[in-house]
C-alpha cells in the first residue's frame, strides 16, 4: 500500500469530496493557503455554490448520493483528472468509510482523515468498546461484544438494571438505537433496533448498555499528528438535539469544572491514542448529573458543530488537519491553548419544528444571513437556490461568540431575529425558542430538551410574523427585479469544465 501522507509532501491541490457547507467551508481554508480546489458535484448541484467556489469542478452522476458522491470509483477518477493530490472528505458521505481512505492510499492520494485502520476500529461500537476497556477509558456498565441473540440480550439486560439503551454496533446518527425501560419491551426493542441497523448500515449487530437517564452529551475535540502528538482542544457540549440528531451546540460547556474538563481531555487523548489516531477526530461521551462520564463513541472525521470549537480556540481546524496530512508536527499542545469566551451555534435545517422536525425542501425565495460582531454562517446554499431532497436539508450552521455564555446567547437571539429565509420552513423559531428558554439559559437541562420542554404551540406568533415578513421582503425583492432590466444577464460558462454559471449569481444584493 501507498503511504498517503510521505513527511515532505505538500498538498497542492484538494479535491472535496463533499457537497454544502462544509465543501464551501473546507475551499476556504485551502485559498487563503494557496491550495487549488476540485469540486464535485451531482446534476441538481450544478449551480452550488461549492461548485462555483471552486477552481474545477467536474459532474459525478445525478441525484442519488449512491449514484454520485458516495461513489468510490468516480471519485477518485476525478482526482485523477485533476491531478488532484488530496481529497478531503467533509462529513457524512465517504467520510468515515475505510475502505475509501485505502482506495485513495492505494492511488497514491493523501487522504485527509485518520488511517483506514482507525476509521474501521471505531466505526465498530464493540471494537472500540474493547479498545477503551484497555485503554482504561470509563464506560456505562454494558456488552462488549455484540449481541445478536434476543435470549442473550434479554438476559444481559436483567444482568445490567433497566433501563438499557440498545445501539447499533456499526454507524450512527441515532439509527438502530432504542430505550428500553422494562422487560416486557426489550424483545420488540431489540428486533426494532437489529432491522434498523441492518436496514442503515449493512449490519444488524447491537450491543446493550446501562442508560444514563438525564444525560448530557459532551464531546471533545482531538489533533493527532504522524510524530506521536495527541491534543485535546477543549469540549463541546451537544446535548439539545431532535431524533439523536444535534440541532444547538456550545462550547465550552456550562457544567463542567477544570479538574473533569482535564479528566475528560485526558480520556479523549488516550481514547485516540488507543486506535493510533491521526488527524482530527471527536471523541464522545455522557456525563451524569453527579459529573460522571462515560465513552459513547469516536467520530473519525471533522464534525459538524467544529466551529464552536474555532471560535474559542481561535484554531483552523481545516488548516490543522491539512498539515497533519502533509506530515506536519503540531506546533501547540493543549497547554498553549486557553478558552477564550463562549460560542453557540444553530443549525438552521429546512424543517419543520412544528411537525416533528419533517424536513421541508424547496427553493429558496429569500435567504439573508445575518451578520456583525461576533457571528459567522457557514452555508451552502443560497437565494435562489434550492434546499434539495436527495440529501441532508441544512441550509447553514449560525454560531455566535461572547465574552461568556450570556453574551453569546443574546448574540445568537439577536441573530436569529435577523435571519431572513422565506420558501421553507426552518428550524430558526426552534433555535429562538431554545435560546430564550429558562432551562438552556441556567444550563440546567439534559439531552431530553425537546422532549421535557418542546410544544410546537410554544413557537411564538411573533416567529410566524417575522416568516411572514420575510416572505413579503422576497416578493417585493423579485418584483423590483423583474423591473430592473440592467439586472438580467444570461447564463455564461465559468470555463471549469463546463460547469454554468448562473445569472442568479451576478444579481446584485441587498
Amino acid at each position: 500500500m501507498t503511504d498517503p501522507a510521505p513527511s515532505s509532501a505538500r498538498i497542492r491541490k484538494v479535491l472535496i469530496a463533499n457537497r454544502g457547507e462544509i465543501a464551501v467551508r473546507i475551499m476556504r481554508t485551502c485559498q487563503e493557503r494557496g491550495i487549488e480546489t476540485v469540486a464535485v458535484y451531482s446534476e441538481p448541484d450544478r449551480s452550488a455554490p461549492h461548485v462555483r467556489l471552486a477552481d474545477e469542478a467536474y459532474p459525478i452522476g445525478p441525484a442519488a448520493a449512491t449514484e454520485s458522491y458516495l461513489v468510490q470509483e468516480k471519485i477518485l477518477e476525478v482526482a485523477d483528472r485533476s491531478g488532484a493530490d488530496a481529497i478531503h472528505p467533509g462529513y457524512g458521505f465517504l467520510s468515515e468509510n475505510a475502505a475509501f481512505a485505502e482506495a485513495c492510499a492505494d492511488a497514491g492520494v493523501i487522504f485527509i482523515g485518520p488511517p483506514p485502520e482507525a476509521i474501521r476500529a471505531m466505526g465498530d461500537k464493540t471494537a472500540a468498546r474493547t479498545l477503551m476497556e484497555e485503554a482504561g477509558v470509563p464506560m456505562a456498565p454494558g456488552t462488549t461484544d455484540a449481541v445478536a441473540d434476543v435470549d442473550d440480550g434479554a438476559r444481559v439486560a436483567s444482568e445490567i438494571g433497566y433501563p438499557v439503551l440498545i445501539k447499533a454496533a456499526a454507524g450512527g446518527g441515532g439509527k438502530g438505537m432504542r430505550i428500553v425501560h422494562r422487560p416486557e419491551a426489550f424483545q420488540r426493542a431489540m428486533e426494532m433496533a437489529q432491522s434498523e441497523a441492518s436496514s442503515a448500515f449493512g449490519d444488524g449487530r447491537v450491543f446493550i448498555e446501562k442508560y444514563i437517564q438525564e444525560p448530557r452529551h459532551i464531546e471533545f475535540q482531538i489533533l493527532a499528528d504522524r510524530h506521536g502528538n495527541t491534543i485535546h482542544l477543549f469540549e463541546r457540549e451537544c446535548s439539545i438535539q431532535r431524533r439523536h440528531q444535534k440541532v444547538i451546540e456550545e462550547a465550552p460547556s456550562s457544567i463542567l469544572t477544570p479538574e473533569v474538563r482535564r479528566e475528560m481531555g485526558e480520556a479523549a487523548v488516550a481514547a485516540a491514542a488507543a486506535c493510533d489516531y491521526t488527524n482530527a477526530g471527536t471523541v464522545e461521551f455522557l456525563v451524569d448529573a453527579d459529573l460522571n462520564y462515560y465513552f459513547m463513541e469516536m467520530n473519525t472525521r471533522l464534525q459538524v458543530e467544529h466551529p464552536v470549537t474555532e471560535w474559542i480556540t481561535g484554531v483552523d481546524l481545516v488548516a490543522e488537519q491539512i498539515k497533519i496530512a502533509q506530515g506536519e508536527e503540531l506546533s501547540f499542545s493543549t497547554d498553549d491553548l486557553s478558552i477564550n469566551g463562549h460560542a453557540v451555534e444553530s443549525r438552521v435545517y429546512a424543517e419543520d419544528p412544528g411537525s416533528n422536525f419533517l424536513p421541508d425542501p424547496g427553493p429558496l425565495h429569500r435567504h439573508a444571513p445575518p451578520s456583525g460582531f461576533g457571528v459567522r454562517v457557514d452555508s451552502g446554499v443560497e437565494e435562489g437556490g434550492e434546499v434539495l431532497i436527495h440529501y441532508d436539508p441544512m441550509i447553514s450552521k449560525l454560531t455566535t461568540w461572547g465574552p461568556d455564555r450570556d453574551t453569546a446567547i443574546d448574540r445568537m437571539v439577536r441573530a436569529l431575529d435577523e435571519y431572513e429565509v422565506a420558501g421553507v420552513t426552518t428550524t430558526i423559531p426552534f433555535c429562538r425558542f431554545a435560546m430564550q428558554h429558562k432551562a438552556f439559559r441556567t444550563g440546567e437541562f439534559s439531552t431530553h430538551f425537546v422532549d421535557d420542554h418542546f410544544l410546537p404551540e410554544a413557537l411564538s406568533v411573533d416567529s410566524e410574523s417575522k416568516d411572514a415578513l420575510a416572505a413579503l421582503a422576497a416578493t417585493l425583492y423579485y418584483r423590483e427585479q423583474e423591473a430592473d432590466t440592467s439586472a438580467a444577464t444570461t447564463a455564461s460558462s465559468n470555463g471549469r469544465n463546463g460547469c454554468a454559471r448562473n445569472a442568479w449569481k451576478e444579481r446584485r444584493r441587498r
